[in-house]
């Protein structure tokens, strides 16, 4: 189907519900259903007028242009109005594509990042803590509000494993393609003969769940508290201030023990069971969406490979979308991540309306 076609169609569908809207005006119940309809069909209008006031002049245009008695001058001025007017087409019908294309209703939650170390023993530890600074970073350019919700901690300064609540607008559309295996090569701090190393750390990315998005029964949970361990001050290992909650049905297990408190930990431990639940059930209705997306810049699976970090070039790759940027310390200090981060979604964008146009 020709997009023109289906913009017929919205303007139909838009002109039928305004009528509708004033048969049932008696009808209150009714009233709301059809307006609301109304209202999500109205945002396409604007665009619409736009892009077929653009059609309409650049018909003039061409029709001047074929003119053989034209003016040399006003040719060449017509010429470049027309250059003008297509590129504003071309935006216009690229806007109206992601418009038709389904929401991810997640893109506007907030996000849990969760990073643990992979192969490469303490260097792997080191790396994940560097990637965990580095949306820390990436976060505060953005004007996210980040919060550490776990840290796993070994002497050295690496993480075995960390979470943290990222809170702002949009925050899960931008980090949803960061979850997979991220990939260092450089010479470890424990390195005395100077040898580059290869280590992994693993990254996955979810949409933060509220209590209405997803009900978990009581009776699914195992709850045990317990005496928190590892680095953390004075109170570590004296109050049972320690939470592990297992989800008996999927048996995801949650420990959470940065806090003082057994009821903090608890809350926190119940955020990231219900932002990973939330997200199976998100994947499992959204599985054609996410296989179309994995055909462009991969399906974001923890076992996948996305990019690699290579500290002796400066250099940072991209595979899903065959990316190589020079510039690794900006983007370890979360300024430069925003410049992969758009050519995902790009990327992701120009994926869903080939898609799109298949379909229709």
């Amino acid at each position: 189907m020709s997009l023109d076609v289906t913009i017929d169609k919205i303007l139909k569908k838009h002109d039928f519900l305004r009528e509708q809207m004033l048969r049932c005006a008696g009808d209150s119940e009714a009233f709301i259903r059809i307006s609301k309809e109304f209202s999500n069909i109205e945002g396409f209008i604007a665009i619409i007028n736009k892009y077929k006031k653009a059609q309409q002049e650049l018909e003039k245009l061409r029709d001047m242009i074929s003119d053989p008695d034209l003016d040399a001058e006003l040719r060449e001025l017509a010429m470049g109005e027309m250059e003008a007017l297509t590129n504003t087409e071309d935006r216009l019908e690229r806007e109206i594509k992601l418009l038709l294309i389904p929401k991810d209703l997640a893109d506007e939650k907030n996000a849990i990042i969760e990073i643990r170390a992979g192969t490469g023993g303490d260097e792997a530890g080191l790396f994940a803590a560097d990637l965990f600074r580095m949306y820390h970073k990436y976060a505060d350019y953005r004007g996210w509000k980040f919060e550490t919700l776990y840290t796993n901690e070994s002497g050295i300064g690496s993480f075995k494993e960390a979470s943290a609540c990222i809170t702002g607008n949009g925050v899960f559309s931008y980090l949803k393609f960061e979850s997979g295996v991220h990939r260092v090569q450089r010479v470890p701090i424990t390195e005395s003969s100077g040898r580059v190393h290869t280590s992994t750390a693993t990254v996955a990315v979810l949409p933060e769940a509220e209590e209405v998005d997803l009900k978990i029964d009581e009776t699914d949970l195992k709850i045990d508290v317990m005496r928190a361990s590892g680095a953390g001050g004075q109170h570590v290992n004296k109050t049972e201030s320690a939470v592990r909650i297992t989800h008996i049905p999927t048996k995801i297990v949650v420990i959470q023990q940065d806090e003082r408190s057994q009821h903090m930990n608890r809350m926190k431990a119940m955020k990231i069971l219900r932002s990973r639940l939330y997200e199976m059930e998100r994947m499992k209705l959204h599985s054609a969406r996410a296989e179309n997306r994995r055909l462009q810049i991969g399906s974001g699976d923890r076992s996948e490979r996305i990019r690699t970090y290579n500290y002796s070039q400066g250099r940072v790759s991209d595979h899903r979308i065959n990316l190589t940027l020079y510039k690794l310390p900006q983007i370890m200090e979360g300024e430069g991540l925003d410049e992969i981060i758009t050519m995902l979604i790009e990327a992701d964008q120009a994926s869903q309306i080939v898609n799109f146009q298949e379909q229709n």
